[in-house]
């Protein structure tokens, strides 16, 4: 089996016969391994051969019918859509961490400005804990939606969304955009969330939860936090900064009440702390 992940896999049919075809059933049902895109060669164009092919697993079959130039496409095709579904949360079906990153760096490299928006969820442990993982996944999926509808509603091809995995997410738009964005997707939230719940804690707007201690509390409905850096008072080198700078407006906008969204005002040359950015709630 396979010690690290190649790009591409192809196997000769003509010269592997059945072994290759078992080959390709072993990739394609190891976990690890069936990621990663395979290609079937063949100098012969068989339906029965190129049917059983696909059944033991091949993405894609290449044969005599497909001229040179198309055969080479299709290849490029295929590792091009392999790498876009890796890229994808599998809950979501959203950008992950590597597009996220490639859509920050293709901001800085426009020169334009621009923000980067960190959602995360507040006292979702404690739902978590309360309820279930699977009414979990159901609000990580609803936040989903929002972000999504909300950003690509009001700035279609503008807007970007991502989702780093959990309950945390990035978004990422025109730094005119950011108050009208982020306070429709607390509305809307705020809106919605409570209804995650049952009807005793959602009336209460509370419910009893225990510490790490074991301690009983009492635990506030969900609310969101939202980080915001921008560009128009730095310089980013990297994504990588990016990211460090909108982790920590994150973190300061979860020690403020309810569900709010900061903005972080500072200049390259300032040194204060988070509480620097402006409370934009």
């Amino acid at each position: 089996m396979l010690r690290a992940l190649p790009t591409l896999v192809v196997i000769d049919a003509d010269s592997a016969g059945d072994e290759g075809m078992q080959l390709c059933a072993r990739l394609k049902g190891d976990a690890y391994t069936a990621i990663v895109p395979l290609a079937v060669v063949t100098n012969r164009h068989a339906t029965d051969a190129v049917r059983k092919w696909f059944a033991a697993g091949a993405d894609e079959v290449i044969t005599p019918l497909f001229e040179p130039g198309e055969q080479a496409g299709r290849l490029d095709a295929l590792v091009t859509r392999a790498e876009r579904d890796v890229a994808v949360n599998p809950s979501t079906r959203l950008p992950g961490t590597t597009e996220i990153e490639r859509e920050i760096k293709r901001r800085m490299e426009l020169g334009e400005f621009f923000a980067v928006c960190y959602a995360d969820l507040d006292h979702f442990k404690e739902y978590n804990d309360r309820y279930s993982y699977n009414d979990g996944d159901r609000v990580i999926y609803l936040l989903s939606r929002i972000l999504h509808d909300v950003v690509r509603g009001i700035l279609g091809k503008q807007g970007f969304v991502g989702h780093i995995g959990g309950d945390d997410f990035i978004f990422v738009l025109p730094i005119e955009s950011i108050g009208a964005v982020c306070s429709e997707i607390l509305d809307v939230f705020d809106t919605l969330v409570p209804y995650q719940y049952n009807e005793q804690d959602r009336r209460a707007g509370y419910y009893f939860g225990k510490d790490r201690r074991g301690q009983l509390h009492r635990v506030p409905l969900m609310t969101l936090s939202i980080g915001v850096v921008t560009n128009q008072h730095r310089r980013f080198a990297h994504p990588a900064q990016v990211s460090e700078l909108a982790t920590e407006m994150k973190s300061y906008a979860k020690t403020q009440a309810g569900s709010v969204f900061v903005v972080d005002r500072r200049h390259d040359h300032d040194h204060g702390d988070e509480g620097s950015g402006d409370n934009e709630a």
